[in-house]
């Protein structure tokens, strides 16, 4: 049986900030957004759905005179991105090695 992709995550913007985030407990949103290399507007966009999905908390406070956001991934963000990434590896590794 395979395992259905995610639609949420798997548009290339919001797969890199899945991937960034499952590595850590949150990052600060310039960060995501100098790794990935999109405009402030696309990080915002992208990040908002997948917060709308209940995948993503944004968390802003301010810092000396400038407000910062960081962005880290829920509970159910984390089992999402796991689900995800095991369905691209059995997509990737072919027939032969899936679930029947």
């Amino acid at each position: 049986m395979i395992v259905p992709l995610d639609p949420i995550i798997h548009a290339p913007v919001r797969l890199q900030i899945c991937a960034i985030l499952s590595a850590t407990d949150e990052a600060e949103f310039a960060r995501i957004r100098a790794e990935i290399d999109v405009s402030e507007s696309v990080l915002s966009k992208h990040a908002r759905q997948l917060e709308e999905a209940g995948y993503l908390a944004i968390r802003k406070a301010v810092l000396g005179t400038r407000q910062r956001t960081w962005l880290s991934l829920t509970a159910a963000g984390r089992r999402a991105f796991a689900t995800h990434v095991k369905a691209l590896l059995a997509l990737v590794a072919g027939p032969a090695t899936r679930e029947e």
